[in-house]
């Protein structure tokens, strides 16, 4: 077999890199930078070393590029946009007071003549629970408001790893959630008002998404009585950064306060252990069948039993097959993060259209591995695995890995007409988009 995709294109976690485009990938590299740096206000190499899944870094506008700050990303407008024009649905729209998230029931109910659903956000509904002290919780920005859309997609370039945004509005002198712990990194970008923050170190380090704090909620709250790591006002502009596991409250000031939270969705190691335990089905010593009549709940009755599982577990790890991981940890990373959006009717008239003279690109933010066997060459994408003739390799690797190209200078193939098959099926497939 060989391997025709670029080095590490198969998205395995890794540190913020300061300076190089992630390969597979067909996205500047000054985007993805510049989105990091509207986050951190140290080099991107720092960051990675110093506070990268370790410790909280704040930063002030002044120390930021874009002193307009966030709201070109969302601003108190295009919230209130959603609110009310955009028929946004649960689970969209997440509302908590007093630390508790309320009933969708309290906010939700009939879209009205011709949408036949019963769970549409009512706007007189969040007036009336914002008006008295409800925080709103708008989740899954990263898929719904445009600017957030291509800001996550460069930002999750840059840092290697599936985003997620949701957006906080805090009426005055409010507060939303009680002390707690996220089992993901954040990134906290201040866009309107001012919020109070108090961070305290982590009761449980590096938390699992399957360790949630409520199964540890009396040590969060002692805890959080004790003296803060971290006790800072944000202001509009200014942006903190938090690994998983801190824990963290925050209180709107004097006026309403709208924040970004970027959650980071990263990959640890132990899921390496868990594709490893899957891959583990194979080995028939694994899967044998305890002796008849073994009392489980006899500690010696299981300790032979233990020992030579143990046995057979290490003597299969040490001929784990490292491709067979990748390729289980590539398709649970490149699923949770979508490219760029294509618009299906452009789309498909571009491919009516298509000739020789026509321009066409990947599709920005497409994660994709070529791996070639015989006469064959398999195209594999983020949700889809894609057989070709061998003889089309050099032509879908221009495709996707180079600039924008003219379909009639594709290599590798003998007519336009074949060029244009390739194209438009790499169109349809939703890889390429119309330069």
């Amino acid at each position: 077999m060989t391997r025709l995709d670029p080095p590490g294109g198969h998205g395995r976690p890794a540190a913020p890199s300061p300076s190089a485009v992630a390969p597979g990938l067909d996205e500047p590299a000054d985007a993805a930078a510049a989105a990091l740096a509207r986050c951190v206000s140290v080099e991107a190499a720092k960051f990675a070393a110093a506070h990268w899944g370790r410790t909280p870094l704040l930063s002030r506008a002044a120390e930021l590029p874009n002193p307009a700050g966030f709201t070109d990303l969302l601003s108190p407008a295009d919230a209130d946009e959603l609110l009310s024009r955009r028929g946004l649905r649960t689970p969209f729209l997440r509302v908590a007071k007093d630390g508790q998230v309320l009933p969708a029931a309290r906010y939700t109910g009939g879209g009205g003549a011709g949408a036949e659903i019963d769970d549409q956000v009512l706007d007189e509904k969040v007036l009336q629970l914002y008006a008295d002290g409800a925080t709103l919780v708008l989740q899954g920005l990263h898929r719904t408001w445009p600017a957030l859309i291509d800001f996550t997609r460069n930002l999750s370039l840059a840092v290697g790893q599936p985003l997620q945004v949701n957006a906080y509005l805090t009426p005055p002198d409010s507060q939303g959630f009680a002390t707690h712990y996220d089992t993901h990194d954040v990134f906290v970008l201040q866009v309107d008002g001012r919020k109070h923050w108090r961070i305290h170190p982590p009761v449980l380090p590096d938390p699992l998404e399957r360790q949630p704090w409520g199964g540890r909620a009396d040590e969060v709250g002692a805890t959080a009585q004790g003296p803060a790591a971290l006790d800072v006002i944000l202001e509009p502009g200014d942006a903190l950064y938090l690994p998983r596991g801190w824990l963290h409250s925050a209180q709107a000031q004097e006026s309403s306060s709208l924040h970004l939270t970027v959650g980071i969705r990263a990959l640890t190691r132990y899921a390496l252990v868990e594709e490893l335990l899957a891959l583990a089905a194979d080995d028939q010593r694994l899967r044998a069948t305890l002796p008849f009549g073994t009392d489980v709940a006899d500690p010696d009755a299981i300790e032979p039993e233990l020992t030579e599982t143990v046995e057979a577990l290490r003597d299969w790890l040490l001929r784990a097959d490292p491709a067979a991981v990748a390729a289980r940890l590539r398709q649970r990373a490149w699923s949770a993060s979508r490219p760029a959006p294509i618009r299906p009717l452009a789309q498909a008239a571009a491919i009516t259209a298509l000739t020789a003279d026509s321009l066409v690109m990947a599709r920005r933010g497409l994660r994709w591995q070529l791996v070639g066997e015989g006469d064959r060459v398999t195209l594999r994408l983020f949700d889809r695995t894609i057989s070709l003739p061998a003889q089309c390799e050099p032509a879908v690797r221009a495709l996707l890995a180079g600039p924008p190209i003219r379909v009639g200078d594709l290599p590798g193939l003998d007519t336009d007409a074949d060029r244009r098959t390739l194209t438009r099926r790499l169109l349809r497939e939703a890889a390429l988009t119309p330069a």
